[in-house]
């Protein structure tokens, strides 16, 4: 990669991945109109594909929406890199290792409430793109429709390059932090943070800890964006201003480089004689991005009830029904609880819209125990679900004194449709059997006043 000077080819050792990621500069601000060159002069200036582009780069675009969407909904970016993307050869089937993709008709969709463990620990040598598991989804990635939920554990990082034609990767890191190389540039992520990949966008993920584990939603839909806020009014939630976008670095190497796209489901794979991450300038709205979960500047209720989770979104992807998103991102960051009169954990509760929940760290209020860190449930629509029995007797008693909750950090994935699940998650050993039973034993409380 180069930031600015020398070339030099990428060091894939955890000691220069945790080396390159300290101190990197980013540019701010989510759907900005973002530009940025590793070598001066290298962006043209008033127009984007002049007859000859400065440094004897390729003017490229990469659109991530149809020509003709809506100006504030379109997502396209240009890049100036030193070979174009045309330059390969073709891509031939590889094994899909643990992914899977839309449509999932491989098993029925389940109405029970399903709870698993963490991911179990991978064999040496297994990088993210190999530790990606699919647990289910919904929808079509021929139509563009619906999402899919992955979980990651690796124990090494990669050497090879990967797009995603079929949607762009929400990573939810828990376990150990990640470097992020991407055609845009360079993205340090820890526990506690996301990155945001878009549909097409090549990367390579390089391990700063001796493992990693962790969360992804590939969103098939339309792309990720900022909630509106409605009578909020022009601020809370998350701010534009605190996503980070990397600034351009390339990476100029010759020799073999193994490319990976997943498309239509599957991958697919390539050797080019060059590495793809050769982009040393770009500009535009459609690029990666860094965000701090622990700057979600959280709405709550100040007076009465316990508010609705909607009021947690990050990130959402609109469908054509206003209100109803073909997947929610939503972030249980620390806050203060003040309502009055309120049973202050969620409430009891049968949802249209699906649930899957992980834990990045600590613990969730509404969970006593078995829901722990890198473990997650699934509740899918009108899944009765809400707090367990222990939970619900010590709420009930708690004395309602202002109470931070800063002992966890809990994320849900909310969707449209159903999450079927592949046959792997179905039968996997760390799926938790008895799930059931945190509900056991809620008494009857009724009398009757006559």
């Amino acid at each position: 990669m180069n930031d600015g000077g020398t070339a030099r080819a990428s060091a894939f050792e955890r000691g220069g991945a945790r080396k390159a990621a300290e101190g990197l500069d980013h540019l701010s601000g989510f759907g900005n109109e973002h530009s940025s060159e590793a070598l001066p002069g290298a962006l043209p200036e008033g127009r984007n594909s002049p007859q000859r582009a400065p440094l004897g780069l390729y003017a490229e675009q990469l659109s991530g929406t149809a020509f003709t969407e809506p100006r504030a909904d379109n997502r396209r970016s240009w890049l100036y890199r030193i070979r174009p993307s045309a330059a390969h050869p073709a891509f031939t089937r590889t094994g899909n290792g643990a992914i899977r993709s839309a449509p999932f008709t491989q098993t029925v969709p389940d109405p029970n409430r399903l709870r698993w463990n963490p991911l179990p620990a991978p064999a040496e040598g297994t990088d993210f793109l190999a530790g990606l598991w699919t647990l289910g989804g919904n929808g079509d990635t021929t139509q563009r429709t619906g999402m899919a939920v992955h979980l990651y554990h690796a124990t090494a990082s990669m050497e090879r390059v990967f797009s995603d034609a079929d949607g762009e990767l929400l990573i939810v890191p828990e376990q150990g932090g990640l470097l992020l190389r991407t055609e845009f540039g360079l993205l340090h992520v820890e526990p506690g943070h996301i990155a945001l990949v878009p549909r097409g966008v090549r990367f390579r993920v390089e391990l700063l800890d001796a493992s990693a584990r962790g969360y992804a939603c590939e969103n098939y839909g339309a792309p990720f964006r900022l909630p509106d806020l409605g009578p909020i009014g022009a601020n809370g939630l998350a701010n534009a201003r605190d996503f980070r976008a990397p600034v351009a670095a390339y990476e100029d190497v010759e020799g073999p480089v193994e490319v990976v796209n997943k498309f239509c489901g599957n991958l697919w794979s390539a050797t080019y004689d060059h590495s793809p991450l050769d982009v040393v300038a770009w500009h535009g709205n459609h690029v990666p991005y860094a965000y701090d979960l622990r700057r979600f500047n959280v709405m709550g209720t100040i007076s009465y009830d316990h508010p609705d989770p909607s009021i947690f979104t990050v990130l959402t992807s609109p469908s054509d029904t206003p209100g109803l998103a073909g997947v929610d991102f939503v972030v249980f960051a620390p806050r203060w609880l003040v309502g009055e009169d309120t049973f202050r954990p969620p409430y009891f509760h049968r949802n249209v819209m699906s649930e899957y929940m992980g834990l990045i760290e600590g613990a969730y209020d509404a969970k006593a125990e078995g829901f722990v860190p890198g473990g997650g449930s699934l509740h899918n629509m009108m899944s009765a679900h809400g707090p367990d029995r222990e939970t619900f007797e010590r709420a009930s008693a708690a004395e309602l004194r202002p109470q931070k909750i800063d002992d966890g950090l809990a994320f849900m994935f909310e969707t449209r449709w159903p999450v079927s699940l592949t046959p792997q998650a179905a039968r996997a050993e760390h799926l938790q059997q008895g799930y059931d039973d945190v509900w056991q034993g809620l008494e009857r409380h009724f009398r009757p006043l006559h």
